[in-house]
């Protein structure tokens, strides 16, 4: 199967009980796999088999799904992803078109108003009906329209048609104004409703707005403004102060200060100069520079990065779920409550029923949950806006909760704790073996592999033997032995390089180092030229994220295939008690395994290079420093963009922040519609009541969810 992605915009998208609909009835179309509608941005995302649906199908199937959003939102229209770029260049257009749209509301409301007060300060005698009518027809006739448009369509039970029947059955038993006023007050919480989730949604995007719009193209000396899509690998592009880097590239002219802020979350700038790799978002805070660009737009960090935030919310946490869930089954519950309120007591006790129909409406206002399926992803959703800013890109709000949920942290060293940059401390021949020799046999073995253990030892050859780096590997045999080392087959000969396990799976001594360190130990022809000792040192950083973790009370692990003294020794600096050091990857896989096996949630930290399985296997798999890495983006859950393990903590607050107001949105929504409905009930509560309990408690929940922009660290 080869799975392609599809994104559907839906613009006007207001109604999150709605959206909750839409997303339930595509699910049923046959052939579409993934199907998430993020309310928070409007989009529908689905995914389909390549393979086995062709084009003209595909059109097909987004067809049915137009069709299924026009038959529960009329007004809403699906667009396209190729389509959304040319809506948004008409952004200032939407811009003004929405305010009149808005202004035309007010003056519709305030009409509405004027008439409603007007009947209670005036006596209008006799036409105090028509008045109070007019006020209802002009206030109401949205909704009025709306609920009978879905009644001919089978849509019964929303939230026009559950406001509908509450206003009829208060005119029918003679409550005229309280009738009218809860129509009118009714538009104006969803009026103020949508304007605060457009502000929602608003603050969220900004948060994430690093998407370049122009680049400029270098061209036999002419400077031409085009879009960054249109740039080639190997172009030259210019980027002047104030500027945002539109792809990455390697500066080829000039020096700077840039602001990675965007992307780290760091509020110093960085300086950078000729030869220098500078990545796209991050913006040039002083001197023009010159760029050989290296990678596609598509291909770039910004879009990469922009990509994962947004499709972060297809991955929904529990408690998404369990809202979507429940609100299918809130609402017919409370109108059958509602029916059973109206119906009963007068059969039973002879209470009458014009009082027992009363209450029942006020269970028909409140019984839309729209409070809840706002709230949530937004807050979800803020959660992760918040998380990007600071430099941590979360890949769904699943990881997000989950990272709330952690008892257990299991470290990485190399790379992870430590600064993963080693120097070569000493290169020791064994007896009757000459320096040059260790020295040339290492660079052979080492010179091709992205390790940062070898990548030091190449650097350190280059810097004392430059002489022995002109050697060649013509027609060789490389085979990385994963926790191990490095065979080399070459000219005849054969090379190992590794650490001891790499001699002992091939039957060969490896002599014992007293010495701080990590020991690179080399062979040919199975006779040992001698060994090479590095040193790491310890991020700062490192300290202050072992030390809160400590504090949090979280169980904290050091695993690595690093020699027991020096992992020991990194332990000891650290206060990490809980320590497995010459581990081999597929180690490390059993270890965290069985401590999930324990019924520990897992948080593990690793560099990206090799930690893929443990990576997957984690109950939150973090991949640290990797913004460069596709591997690491790919297998982990979250990604840190700096090399700072203390991003952790800052991760884990913005999960603890984000739990605590989606918990409050739902506890405040639930707990004020039943508190309500009790005092309906009871006879103590009206319908004005129940329309706080619905359009401004939604209102309140979504302003509370945008707490979450502004958390302070």
């Amino acid at each position: 199967m080869k799975m392609t992605k599809v994104n559907l915009y839906l613009e006007g998208l207001g109604c999150a009980n709605c959206a909750a609909k839409i997303e339930n009835r595509t699910k049923n179309i046959s052939g579409l796999e993934s199907v998430v509608l993020d309310f928070s941005q409007s989009k529908l995302s689905f995914e389909y088999d390549e393979l086995s649906m062709s084009a003209e199908d595909k059109e097909s199937k987004i067809t049915e799904i137009s069709k299924i959003v026009k038959s529960l939102e009329p007004d809403v229209k699906v667009i396209s992803e190729p389509d959304r770029k040319a809506a948004e260049s008409h952004e200032n257009h939407d811009h003004s078109h929405g305010e009149s749209t808005s202004k035309r509301e007010l003056f519709r409301l305030g009409i509405s108003l004027t008439l409603f007060f007007s009947t209670i300060l005036l006596d209008l005698g006799g036409a105090r009906l028509v008045v109070l009518f007019a006020a209802y027809i002009i206030s109401g006739y949205k909704v009025l329209y709306k609920s009978f448009r879905n009644i001919l369509r089978g849509q019964v039970f929303d939230e026009n048609f559950l406001m509908s029947l509450a206003t009829f059955g208060a005119i029918a038993i003679g409550e005229y104004p309280e009738a009218v006023a809860v129509m009118i007050f009714y538009e104006i919480g969803e009026f103020f409703e949508d304007l605060a989730v457009n502000h929602s949604r608003k603050a969220i995007k900004s948060l994430i707005n690093i998407r370049p719009d122009t680049a400029i193209l270098l061209k036999d000396g002419r400077e031409t403004t085009v879009s960054p899509e249109e740039v080639n690998v190997g172009d030259i592009i210019v980027v002047r102060p104030g500027m945002r880097i539109p792809l990455d590239g390697e500066i080829t002219d000039g020096k700077t200060m840039i602001d990675t802020s965007a992307l780290t979350g760091e509020s110093i700038p960085v300086s950078y100069t000729e030869g220098d790799t500078v990545l796209s978002g991050t913006v040039v805070m002083n001197g023009l520079i010159k760029l050989k660009v290296s990678k596609s737009y598509k291909d770039s960090t910004v879009s990469r990065i922009l990509e994962l935030v947004e499709n972060a919310s297809g991955q929904k946490a529990k408690t998404e779920h369990f809202i979507t869930k429940f609100a299918r089954i809130y609402t017919p519950i409370v109108v059958g409550i509602a029916v059973l309120i109206c119906v009963v007591p007068p059969l039973v006790t002879g209470a009458s029923f014009h009082d027992w129909l009363y209450r029942s409406l006020i269970f028909l206002v409140i019984s839309c949950p729209c409070a809840l399926v706002l709230s949530v992803p937004l807050g979800f959703f803020s959660g992760i806006g918040t998380a990007s800013k600071n430099g941590i890109l979360v890949k769904g709000s699943n990881y997000l909760e989950a990272l709330n949920q952690i008892d257990t942290v299991v470290f990485d060293k190399t790379g992870t704790l430590t600064k993963g940059k080693f120097e070569v401390t000493s290169a020791v021949p064994a007896d009757g073996i000459t320096e040059s020799a260790l020295l040339e046999a290492a660079y052979l073995c080492e010179k091709n592999s992205d390790h940062p253990i070898a990548k030091s030892v190449v650097r350190y050859i280059r810097e004392v033997a430059p002489e022995l780096t002109h050697a060649t590997l013509e027609n060789a045999k490389i085979e990385e032995i994963s926790g191990k080392g490095i065979r080399l087959s070459v000219g005849g000969n054969l090379y190992l390089a590794g650490n001891a396990a790499l001699g002992q799976i091939n039957l060969l001594s490896a002599p014992e180092v007293n010495t701080e360190g990590t020991v690179i130990y080399l062979y040919k022809n199975h006779a040992l030229l001698g060994h090479i000792v590095l040193n790491d040192g310890i991020k700062p950083d490192s300290h202050d994220a072992i030390s809160a973790l400590n504090a949090l009370g979280k169980e904290v692990w050091m695993l690595t295939g690093d020699r027991k003294e020096q992992a020991n020794a990194v332990a000891n600096s650290l206060n990490i008690k809980n320590v497995l050091s010459g581990l081999m990857p597929e180690d490390k896989f059993e270890k965290v395994n069985q401590l999930k096996a324990e019924g520990k949630r897992i948080a593990f930290l690793g560099d990206g290079i090799n930690d893929a399985p443990v990576l997957t296997l984690a109950d939150v798999g973090i991949s640290m420093g990797s913004i460069g890495s596709d591997a690491a983006i790919e297998a982990s859950d979250v990604v840190f963009m700096t090399d700072e393990p203390s991003k952790l903590i800052t991760a884990i607050s913005i999960s603890k922040v984000t739990k605590r107001i989606v918990t409050e949105n739902i506890v405040f929504a639930l707990g004020i519609k039943i508190l309500i409905m009790l005092l309906g009930v009871l006879g103590y509560a009206s319908m004005w009541m129940a329309i706080f309990g619905d359009v401004g408690v939604a209102l309140l929940a979504v302003l509370n969810s945008t707490r979450i922009l502004k958390h302070k660290l």
